[in-house]
């Protein structure tokens, strides 16, 4: 018989934070992640999502053994302004007992009826920059510390408990020596004299903090369109800089202005710290941190995490004015491998932007839906 217990305390959150080492210890592809940075993304009082968003944390129990873990989240951005009425739910792992993922999946479906929402969808997190999908095909590739990994027995639970896909996404790959530079300097001087616009780099962390917050309000407005776009609130802002943008390569950022030195591009590359991870076994004490600086300073593959572009100037060729740089910095940081994040697979703009480089799919991954 499964039971669940909800986790409330710092103990038990801890336990449910370190539930997939469990699982997936013999995997030498999935990433773990660190401890405690997953804890502070729980934490009520630390991650400002807690301010427009509740979720709670329920771990399932058999033969008083921990066999499974759910997170479900209500995003009222999402109900109340967008008027999306959906449950959402994340960081789902279990073992290969049906009887384990469905008192878990009833749970978060119980909650969903509770508050009169439509249906539910997940994996996903809180927001549009946490992870997201069920990975589908790809089990035999390493992940990355943006995306989640997950045993090939996963997407068997959600169809066979009666659920189905809603959105699929794939991540692609390429070496970096698929980026000739025809492809996209001509494209890039045409559009620096048509438009004005010139790139902007920096090689401080503390000059790209002072256009953190411009960046993530260009975010907003880029991905608005998007199917399940969550804004990311003022408050927000905060601490994805503290999270993200301070860990990441200053030369990594790029920026795109226009005549009038307004932001209209911006690109966020991170080195992989996949391997680091995996080494560091979630802990950055006492070897973890050098690991991660190691890493940071001398990972040869990188992954691209984000690339906005203001409406206005979508489809005008600005981002081959930002590829110019990274070419640059990819060649004196001898970049070997290139890797995307999860994108929605029905994005063909996205996939317009990236044909030059003769991009390889190399793994999917989905989201499922169920009506309440």
């Amino acid at each position: 018989m499964v039971t669940l217990k909800e986790a409330t305390t710092k103990t038990d959150l801890k336990k449910f934070v370190k539930f997939p080492f469990s699982i997936y210890k013999d995997s030498p592809y999935w990433i773990p992640p660190i401890i405690n940075d997953e804890l502070e993304s729980f934490d009520k009082t630390k991650n400002p999502a807690f301010k427009n968003a509740e979720a709670r944390f329920f771990l399932a129990y058999k033969n008083n053994e921990i066999v499974g873990r759910i997170a479900a989240i209500i995003n009222w951005i999402e109900i109340n302004d967008q008027k999306v009425k959906k449950m959402r739910f994340g960081w789902f792992d279990f073992v290969n007992d049906t009887e384990v993922s469905e008192t878990l999946l009833k749970k978060v479906e119980e909650i969903g009826k509770e508050h009169q929402l439509e249906y539910m969808e997940g994996p996903v997190g809180f927001s549009n920059l946490d992870k997201v999908g069920v990975l589908v095909e790809g089990f035999d590739e390493m992940g990355t510390m943006i995306t989640w990994y997950n045993h090939a027995y996963y997407p068997e639970h959600y169809e066979r408990l009666g659920f189905v896909k809603e959105k699929e996404y794939v991540e692609n790959r390429f070496p970096f020596s698929n980026a000739h530079p025809k492809f996209y300097d001509k494209a890039g001087e045409l559009v620096k004299r048509r438009y004005g616009v010139k790139a902007l780099s920096y090689t401080k962390t503390k000059d790209v903090m002072a256009m953190a917050d411009t960046m993530f309000d260009l975010f907003n407005e880029t991905y608005s369109s998007l199917s399940s776009f969550v804004p990311i609130t003022e408050i927000q802002k905060a601490y994805f800089k503290k999270k993200y943008i301070s860990f990441i390569n200053p030369e990594y950022i790029k920026f795109i202005l226009d005549k009038e030195d307004n932001l209209i591009a911006f690109g966020i590359v991170m080195p992989s710290f996949s391997h680091a991870l995996q080494k560091a076994k979630g802990k950055l004490f006492p070897f973890g941190l050098f690991h991660m600086l190691h890493a940071k300073k001398h990972s040869k593959d990188v992954i691209f995490y984000l690339i906005g572009v203001h409406p206005d100037y979508q489809n005008k060729g600005v981002t081959a004015v930002m590829f110019q740089e990274y070419y640059k910095t990819f060649t004196a940081k001898k970049i070997v491998n290139c890797i995307r994040t999860p994108e929605l697979a029905d994005n063909i703009a996205i996939k317009q932007l990236w044909k030059h480089f003769n991009p390889e799919i190399y793994k999917r991954r989905r989201t499922y839906r169920k009506n309440l």
